[in-house]
């Protein structure tokens, strides 16, 4: 297997989400620390101006999104598996749920609690990413009592889950123990109230101990340079192969541009169309301290279109 580059910085919970994936795969991987708000000169030429991270490198081949990265680490290394039960589509669905609607929940209680002691510059383009133009700091605050009533509601189920299984779906990690882990991660570190809301979940406190328990595995620190140079020396692996239903009509060689479906500020990629099937879209992408490289990107979550 070519080596993993994962771009990422420390306090990001997806990117936590990624680096207890790999862990847990037990596979070494490079880590290449991105900063937390644009510019990122050195990541933009391997995104094509994606700036959401983490972002996995595995030489000129770009994957865009934790749902694309978890997804080609079980198609590279298969065991231990994100999919142990015989419930693949429900390990799916959950995670996804958990990605979107849980995750996004506990994202408006972590930044509201940290608006006082963030930089200005910090908030305010957290305010826009995530929120839009419409959202201010205090509607966050003032709405954070009922966001932290909906996230409990939630965290219950989870509680109530835990109760006759070591993990989400099972005796074993599966896939949305590792896309549920990164809300109390998060939220410990940013929400002062945290300690008491999860002392309900007893369940669920003990569940973390033993997700954290999966570590991060063999990491090595890499320069961002480096990294420009493997893509730059690299031809990207992923195959061109198109979907014959597909519901858009999308097929190789087509130039289109994708961008999160949530997005508010962020630019549109802009490429060839490389690879297609109902989970995932790959285009290529050229830049002339990269050269020519493949990002991938899901289907659910992201915005498609001819460009």
């Amino acid at each position: 297997m070519s080596e993993i580059i994962l771009h990422h910085y420390p306090p990001s919970p997806m990117a936590e989400k990624a680096r207890l994936a790999i862990g847990f795969k037990g596979l070494p991987w490079h880590s290449v620390e991105v900063p937390r708000l644009p510019p990122k000169p050195d990541l933009f030429p391997l995104t094509g101006g994606y700036r959401r991270v983490p972002v996995m490198q595995i030489g000129a081949d770009i994957y865009c999104d934790t749902h694309c990265i978890l997804t080609e680490l079980e198609k590279r290394s298969a065991t231990p598996t994100f999919f142990p039960s015989a419930n693949p589509g429900a390990a799916l669905a959950l995670a996804r749920w958990s990605d979107d609607r849980l995750f996004y929940q506990a994202v408006r209680i972590a930044v509201a609690a940290t608006l006082e002691s963030m930089p200005p510059e910090w908030v305010s383009d957290r305010m826009q990413l995530m929120f839009g133009p419409d959202q201010t700091a205090e509607d966050l605050q003032q709405q954070m009592p009922n966001t932290a009533a909906q996230l409990c509601a939630q965290l219950g189920w989870i509680d109530q889950q835990l109760a006759h299984n070591a993990f989400v779906l099972g005796d074993e990690p599966s896939l949305p123990d590792f896309s549920i882990y990164p809300i109390p991660w998060v939220l410990r570190a940013r929400w002062p109230s945290a300690t008491e809301a999860f002392s309900q979940f007893a369940n669920l406190v003990a569940w973390e101990a033993r997700m954290a328990a999966i570590g991060h595995g063999e990491a090595t620190e890499m320069q961002s340079a480096d990294a420009i140079a493997t893509a730059l020396a690299c031809e990207p692996e992923t195959p061109e192969q198109g979907e014959p239903n597909d519901p858009q009509g999308l097929a190789p060689g087509m130039k289109v541009k994708v961008c999160p479906a949530d997005a508010f500020i962020e630019p549109e990629v802009e490429g060839i169309l490389r690879f297609v099937d109902s989970d995932r879209i790959g285009l290529l992408h050229e830049n002339e301290r990269v050269g020519t490289i493949c990002l991938n990107f899901p289907r659910v979550g992201y915005r498609v279109s001819p460009a």
